[in-house]
């Protein structure tokens, strides 16, 4: 087949320049690219992009995309005011991409999310290219469930009503957990299709994402915990995340464990994080507050024992997949994490990643406690253990890109010596 049968159209409503880009985005396409796919890519730059130091960051970023035989362009992300923004948004993708399919002709687009499946949607019509729809969440039932829409607001309507036409069209469908695909799989527009489908979690790096004693060692001395029992949570807090909750764990583990020490590696707001702790009777010697550059997560994780992580529990969030249960398993650490998000519950219960909060009360926090020294007893077994199950599930090349390739080659009717 000639290359004109591996050229894909790739539409990321999240741009290239902010930590999902970079960890989400970027890597896959990289990956795609060695395997022979050729690829140009559509994203939506937030006002960063469009500085003086953004475009520069940008110019950078696209001689490095291009050596990597990834033809970038970017649009301007508009936010304000919230529906008007994104129609607008969605029509100047639409004209963009009828410009890119001028000069070449596409075998495949491939949307990231809802937002793009609009865009690919009317390019699949147009050009008669096929159709990958990532879901990387259900957006209009996110939307309800953070109590932002209703489900008879017209939002709600038009944005399944979009979703629908998307799952209907596509010729190719990606979900991040295997708990949502029984439910969708039986929704208007996929209930009765024999659609490819892969899951594919959201995955991370390892090559980065390890354990490393040296930097264990330097950073427990320089945080000052070098006797402690470190737990550790990174990552946006409040919203999704039950901030909340983790410091109510932690007081109770705080009162078994006199050397724990709470470690939070989050750009968010300290203030908030000191109330928590401070309300809860936490001295400010049993906790720490980063606001680590990303490039430093891995070296904190290091210096932790266990990683932590509740998240909402909610219908919508069957179809997540936290990014941070790869970085946390990639350095070794078990985790303590809530049941009903993605496939968290799969993940504790049939490969021993770490322990399960079922309820947010102290019961169930005592309990996870007590399994959690299973874990805790011999760090030098759990953390190989920890690793295995990354590398088995979250490895973003041989898992995350490898399914990417797999589905690829099933869309545009490839065989694996083809592509």
């Amino acid at each position: 087949m000639g290359p004109a049968d591996r050229r894909v159209l790739y539409i990321s409503y999240n741009g290239m320049l902010q930590p999902l880009g970079q960890s989400q985005v970027i890597p896959y396409l990289k990956g795609l690219a060695r395997r022979g796919f050729d690829l140009t890519l559509l994203s939506f730059e937030h006002d960063q992009a469009h500085t003086p130091a953004g475009r520069e960051q940008c110019a950078r970023l696209k001689l490095e995309l291009s050596a990597a035989n990834i033809d970038w362009h970017w649009l301007k992300y508009h936010k304000r005011p919230s529906l008007p923004a994104t129609g607008y948004d969605v029509w100047a993708g639409i004209r963009y991409c009828k410009r890119l399919a001028r000069p070449k002709t596409f075998a495949m687009v491939h949307a990231r999310s809802h937002i793009p499946a609009t865009i690919a949607l009317e390019f699949k019509n147009r050009t008669g290219a096929r159709m990958i729809f990532d879901i990387r969440g259900l957006m209009a039932d996110e939307y309800v469930d953070a109590g932002h829409w209703r489900r008879d607001s017209t939002a709600y309507r038009v944005t399944k009503k979009f979703e629908r036409r998307a799952m209907s069209r596509a010729d190719g469908i990606v979900t991040l957990t295997q708990r949502i695909w029984p439910i969708i799989s039986d929704w208007d527009g996929l209930r009765g299709r024999e659609v490819p489908h892969e899951v594919i979690p959201c995955c991370a790096d390892l090559d980065r994402f390890r354990f490393s004693p040296e930097a264990r060692v330097e950073e427990r001395r320089n945080l000052g915990i070098e006797d402690r029992f470190v737990v550790v949570y990174s990552g946006s807090i409040d919203g999704w995340y039950l901030t909340a909750e983790m410091a109510d764990f932690f007081a109770v583990l705080l009162r078994t464990r006199k050397d724990a020490c709470f470690l939070w590696l989050t750009q968010a707001n300290h203030e908030r994080l000191e109330s928590l702790m401070q309300s809860r009777g936490i001295d400010s010697r049993d906790y720490r507050i980063l606001a680590s550059a990303p490039r430093d997560v891995p070296r904190y994780l290091a210096a932790a024992d266990v990683g932590l992580a509740f998240i909402k529990p909610c219908f919508s969030k069957l179809a997540s997949s936290p990014t941070k249960y790869a970085e946390y398993l990639g350095c070794g650490l078990p985790l303590i994490i809530n049941a009903g998000v993605g496939d968290s519950d799969a993940l504790v219960r049939e490969h021993q990643a770490g322990v399960l909060i079922d309820a947010f009360a102290e019961p169930d926090y005592l309990t996870a406690i007590e399994h959690l020294t299973s874990f805790t007893r011999q760090p030098h077994e759990t953390r190989p253990r920890m690793r295995l199950v990354a590398e088995r599930l979250f490895d973003l090349e041989t898992v995350g890109v490898e399914d990417y390739v797999r589905l690829y080659e099933r869309v545009l009717g490839l065989t694996p010596a083809d592509a």
